[in-house]
């Protein structure tokens, strides 16, 4: 068992550093995989591969990675805290209440976009758990708590879209682009506000991995064992709302890679939150790294945004998840 993790785990880390080095050859700048490698160790080229490698594309790489890692992870703690194999950032509404916290700080806060953008989008976030947990509670259903989540995004959604109607032209066309999510305007800064919320998280996580998986048995046998069930619920989904809200507030929405990955990584490294954490950011990293190569590849001198691509991609697979269950039922 143990050989066949430490092959596992090889062979995820083997599959990260590919990924990364491959979708740097990508884009209007014609590079190869030399050209990236003589950049990255030694010295670049010329002048034009040392501004397209380190200015551009290790960045938006790097970005996109820890952005696309960060809502597998969010999606993994989700579905676990909730034993709900659907959960996900974007259908619980933390994606939209995210977003409407960003829409407003763009109409108010024009002057000082850096600070006020995540913490706008945190309190976004947090809002948006506070009133599906009250429902919820409500109630007193746990199988209702997704439907709640649904409602309460397209509530906050429609909240988003009324402040852009009757707001100023200029900043609701900006945030119309931000919303379908896109790495176009990411700088290297990002990535490490982005990479330290999710070690900050993981660190929580991974602390309490074993009070997280005696939610998987039921309420009543984590109770049993010890675990102050809502509290710890609450917790999760207030650091789901952080990874989210930090993610959103630099790259846009960008829907269902949390609610894609963790079914993947379940079934190849297993249900318990340990592995499961590990091995969504790593899958989910390197899917949105692809993903965005797609968004700046397919079309020439256009970039699609990658929260188009996300969506397409993820309801389908939504609608997969849902046969399959189905037909176990059957």
């Amino acid at each position: 068992m143990a050989q066949k993790t430490l092959v596992k785990t090889t062979l995820l880390l083997f599959i990260t550093l590919l990924s990364i080095a491959l979708s740097m050859t990508f884009g209007s700048a014609s590079l190869d995989i030399s050209d990236v490698v003589y950049c990255l160790v030694g010295e670049c080229a010329s002048q034009m591969q040392q501004i397209v490698v380190w200015q551009v594309r290790v960045p938006r790489i790097l970005v996109g990675f820890v952005a696309g890692g960060g809502l597998a992870m969010a999606g993994a703690i989700l579905q676990n805290s909730t034993r709900n194999p659907l959960a996900d950032p974007y259908l619980f509404g933390i994606v939209s209440g995210a977003a409407l916290g960003v829409t407003i700080a763009t109409h108010v806060f024009t002057n000082n976009v850096t600070v006020s953008l995540p913490i706008s989008a945190f309190l976004g976030a947090l809002f948006s758990i506070v009133i599906v947990v009250g429902i919820s509670k409500v109630l007193r259903q746990m199988e209702q708590l997704l439907l709640a989540g649904v409602a309460v995004s397209f509530m906050l959604s429609a909240l988003a879209q009324l402040i852009l109607f009757l707001g100023e032209p200029f900043a609701t066309n900006r945030v119309m682009f931000w919303l379908m999510g896109s790495l176009a305007r990411v700088e290297l800064e990002h990535f490490y506000i982005i990479a330290s919320v999710i070690l900050f998280g993981a660190f929580i996580v991974l602390a309490l991995s074993r009070q997280i998986d005696a939610l998987l048995l039921s309420d009543e046998s984590a109770k049993t064992l010890g675990v102050d069930v809502d509290k710890l619920r609450l917790l999760m989904m207030a650091i789901c709302a952080a990874l989210t809200a930090t993610i959103v507030a630099y790259c846009g929405g960008i829907g269902f890679v949390g609610l894609m990955l963790p079914h993947i990584v379940r079934h190849w490294l297993g249900v318990t939150t340990v592995p499961l954490i590990i091995g969504s950011f790593f899958i989910g990293g390197c899917f949105l790294v692809w993903v965005d190569v797609m968004a700046r590849s397919l079309f020439t001198n256009q970039e699609i945004p990658i929260g188009i691509i996300t969506s397409a991609l993820g309801s389908l697979f939504f609608l997969f998840v849902i046969y399959q269950s189905r037909r176990i039922e059957l």
